[in-house]
């Protein structure tokens, strides 16, 4: 079987859109499969539908990855996106042939190949995507490091090298678009590159250049990419009548919104492409919207479903009791603490129970399960002090949230391997910070009211005492017994 490849495409009469020849106008660090669903996706339907024009050079940022470089070169960029799920209630599995992505390059072996790149005056666009640590300034970094080991160390390299070829040309910066998942992404991103421009003496000039000439974008991405499939894989290229390494997978639903000044429209013409992609002055609404109906969904839901015997977010969407306190929870008690229009909060709240129903993904209740204390305090706290603001009441089902995970924590055995719960007989892992583990070990033989007011007015779980809200303690003891004795799934029953 031949490898994918343009010649491959055309002996095959490949039909679909392809764009062979084009500037490199982006680079982009990272060549994992979120960035290759998401952004060059985003990329390669702008090209097709607004004529954007533009070819992505990739760049690892670690050292590691060989392979997947290798295979996205010997495939010319070319690889086959499945983007799969349901819409609308319908099932839904679309098949793309992305073909934006030029190359991939390796700065740790290509250093020269890669900082010639600065001196295309095509390049006008940097995404990126280094994980949550990758934001993060170390002073080890040295500006003759082949390349810095931090990525906004290898970024700052990279900008000088643009500033001293086209540093007295305006219009010649970057838009830097991060994609990583920590709060105001491009702003940190922006102060580590100018840590690194006055640790390293680059100049005040080269410093006015990038606050003056570069956009650092904040942004928001939404996407669930389950990558290379590797048990369906040969099946897939069989049918396709072609080999294809990169092979990756996502969910339907995208959204990605950037923070920026207008101008970026007419730049990134993601809107006449008729694209989820949204450019405004402030990404902030829309980052509270997917962390408190999204997640705060996941967070509120799975505890609760997990002891009512489920054990996949699918399975819990057809079970009408679970999918109906999830979609009260959301509709009654998140949705009025929100400052968007509410008619996208309820479209947002619509898309999530379709995605929460994707039938290619199996997402287990357990994975979602890690460090529910942590998430309960960001993702559904917040709503939950809003509503009691609001409407001067307890919200019925984010109370009993706080119920199931209390009766979830309750484990039966700590040693070094972590903390054991029982569900019907059979041990299940509780995974959190040891200090948290501990804790609920010490209080395994409490009783609901007790273990209820231990917890509830634990400071270091929450910042704050939580007993003082009126009627909280008692109606959470009283959650808890319930459970005891009927099942969470009983307790969901009468939230409804």
């Amino acid at each position: 079987m031949k490898k994918l490849s343009y010649q491959t495409l055309e002996e095959l009469n490949y039909d679909g859109y392809l764009l062979k020849e084009a500037p490199e106008r982006v680079l982009q660090f990272g060549e994992g499969n979120f960035l290759r669903a998401f952004v060059d996706y985003f990329i390669d339907m702008m090209n097709e539908k607004a004529g954007f024009h533009s070819k992505v050079v990739l760049v690892q940022p670690i050292e590691g990855g060989e392979r997947i470089r290798r295979f996205i070169n010997e495939q010319e960029g070319l690889y086959t996106l499945f983007l799969r799920g349901n819409e609308n209630g319908q099932k839904v599995n679309d098949k793309r042939v992305i073909s934006s992505v030029s190359r991939c390059l390796n700065p740790y072996s290509e250093y020269e190949v890669y900082m010639e790149c600065a001196k295309n005056p095509d390049l006008r666009f940097l995404a990126c995507n280094t994980t949550e640590a990758g934001i993060t300034y170390d002073p080890s970094c040295q500006f003759d490091d082949r390349p810095a080991s931090s990525y906004p160390g290898k970024l700052t390299r990279f900008m000088y090298e643009r500033y001293i070829n086209f540093g007295q040309e305006k219009g010649k910066g970057f838009v830097i678009l991060s994609c990583e998942l920590i709060d105001d992404n491009g702003k940190e991103l922006e102060k580590c590159v100018l840590q690194y421009a006055k640790q390293w003496k680059l100049g005040e000039d080269f410093i006015r250049w990038v606050e003056e000439e570069n956009i650092f974008c904040s942004t928001l991405v939404d996407r669930i990419v389950t990558g290379y499939p590797a048990k369906e894989a040969a099946a897939i290229c069989e049918e396709l009548g072609y080999e294809d390494n990169v092979i990756d997978t996502g969910e339907v639903f995208g959204f990605w919104v950037i923070e920026g000044p207008e101008s970026l429209k007419a730049e990134l013409p993601f809107e006449k492409a008729g694209l989820p992609v949204l450019i405004t002055n402030d990404h902030k609404p829309y980052k509270q919207r997917k962390v408190r109906i999204l997640n705060g969904a996941h967070t509120s839901m799975v505890l609760g479903a997990y002891l009512a015997g489920q054990d996949i977010v699918r399975n819990c969407m057809g079970d009408d009791v679970i999918r109906g306190f999830m979609e009260r929870t959301i509709y009654e008690e998140i949705i009025p603490t929100l400052t968007l229009p509410e008619q996208d909060l309820k479209d947002f709240a619509k898309a999530v129970t379709d995605r929460f129903n994707n039938p290619f993904i199996d997402h287990a209740l357990l994975a979602i399960s890690l460090n529910s204390t942590s998430k309960w305090k960001a993702r559904v706290m917040p709503s939950f002090k809003g509503y009691v603001d609001k409407f001067g009441k307890l919200p019925e089902c984010i109370t009993a949230s706080l119920a199931f995970y209390i009766a979830f924590y309750r484990g039966v055995r700590l040693d070094e391997d972590g903390f054991a719960g029982v569900r019907n007989g059979e041990e299940y892992a509780i995974k959190d910070d040891r200090e948290i583990l501990e804790f609920y070990h010490a209080h395994r033989d409490d009783d609901a009211p007790t273990i209820a007011r231990a917890v509830l007015g634990n400071r270091g779980f929450w910042g704050e005492d939580l007993t003082v809200y009126e009627g909280l303690t008692e109606k959470v003891a009283a959650d808890l017994e319930l459970i005891e004795e009927k099942g969470a799934y009983e307790l969901m029953k009468q939230c409804l």
